[in-house]
This record gives C-alpha cells, sequence and structure tokens, in this order.
C-alpha cells in the first residue's frame, strides 16, 4: 500500500482536529456571555439560579467534549500515517463536536418540555462516538497506519452507543431530566465487562 503522505500531513490532521474542538468548547461559554450582558443589578446566587439549565449545559458539555478530546488524542498518539478513509471518518468526528454547542444551547433555552432537543443532543453524541469507532476500525484494518503492536478496545467504544442509545429513548420520553440522561454513561464499563465475554471483541481488545 503506497503512501504519497508525509509526517506534516499527519500533524496538519491534528492540529485541525485540536483547533476545531478549541474553538467547539469555547462557543459553549457565548450563551452565559450574552446573558451576563442583562445583570441589570441581581446577584450571581440569583442569575444562576434564574439560568441554572444554561449553567447546566456548559458544565454537562464542556466535560463531554472534553471527554471525547481525550479519546481522540489516545487514539491519534498511536497513529503514524493516515487513509482518505481515515480523513473523512476524523471529519465526521469532528462535525459532531462542533454541533454540540448548537445542541447544548438548544436543550438549554427551551422553557417547554420537548424531548426531542434531548434526544438530538445526546444523538449528537452517539454521532461522535460511531466515527470514533469508525476511526478505530479503519486503524484495525491497517494497522501500518499505527505503532506495532496497537490495539483499540472496541468494546468501549460498544459500550458507550448502547448507552447513548438507551438514554437518547429515554431523554425523549422523559424530559424533565434533559441532558442529565448523559450521566448514565457512568454505566458505560458494566456494558464493556459484558462485552468481554464476546469472542470479536475480546480478540480486539
Amino acid at each position: 500500500m503506497a503512501h504519497a503522505r508525509t509526517e506534516r500531513g499527519l500533524d496538519r490532521l491534528v492540529n485541525f482536529s485540536d483547533a476545531a474542538v478549541a474553538i467547539a468548547i469555547t462557543l459553549l461559554i457565548l450563551p452565559l456571555v450574552d446573558l451576563a450582558g442583562d445583570l441589570d443589578g441581581v446577584d450571581f446566587a440569583e442569575f444562576a439560579g434564574e439560568h441554572f439549565g444554561a449553567f447546566i449545559a456548559f458544565v454537562v458539555t464542556f466535560a463531554v467534549i472534553g471527554r471525547f478530546w481525550v479519546l481522540h488524542h489516545a487514539v491519534f498518539e498511536a497513529v503514524h500515517d493516515y487513509s482518505p478513509r481515515l480523513i473523512w471518518f476524523n471529519m465526521l468526528w469532528l462535525a459532531s463536536i462542533v454541533f454540540l454547542p448548537f445542541a447544548a444551547n438548544a436543550v438549554s433555552s427551551i422553557d417547554i418540555e420537548n424531548g426531542s432537543f434531548d434526544a438530538v443532543y445526546i444523538g449528537t453524541m452517539f454521532v461522535t462516538t460511531t466515527a470514533m469507532l469508525l476511526i478505530e476500525l479503519e486503524l484495525l484494518r491497517h494497522p501500518e497506519l499505527t505503532a506495532p503492536g496497537t490495539t483499540f478496545d472496541l468494546g468501549r467504544t460498544v459500550s458507550v452507543l448502547v448507552v447513548l442509545v438507551i438514554a437518547g429513548v429515554l431523554a425523549f420520553l422523559f424530559p424533565k431530566v434533559g441532558m442529565l440522561w448523559v450521566v448514565l454513561l457512568y454505566a458505560a464499563p458494566l456494558v464493556t465487562a459484558l462485552l468481554r465475554f464476546v469472542p470479536a471483541f475480546r480478540r480486539a481488545s
């Protein structure tokens, strides 16, 4: 498999990804910045209580994007080369990341219970995780793109997808909980443990 690619090309791919994530995570604070322009003499406790949803959206989504970046960073630390498919799977990952600030702001801005926006918010994370699974599968299919002996925990990624599907359905059915259904992700390690009994995932780990 011939490659007309350079180390600088891989650096540009990673740097572009990091820059897009940095912009997305910065955009999360803009709704709160806009709200701060209309303080009109209220104290912080009153302001935070009135806009509690916006604060929750910022904290939860900041943590989510941060976690996604950590996983992306860990995967690409082992990457020594790239393929066209890897680039496009990475673009899908980035598209979902930059969409998350909109989804988070939409959820926090809705005054009525509307589970569809919560489902879109969690569904966006499903796309992010699916893109990461596609990246890992591409790297497993082409081990020449990674350092020798590199393996990926596909069971972990699939378990997150399973939990996100459950969270998305619950968010649509029970919108009062809203984006906090994301805390179900803490159950992902349990699903991962169960997947250890599946031979395909055991071999890929």
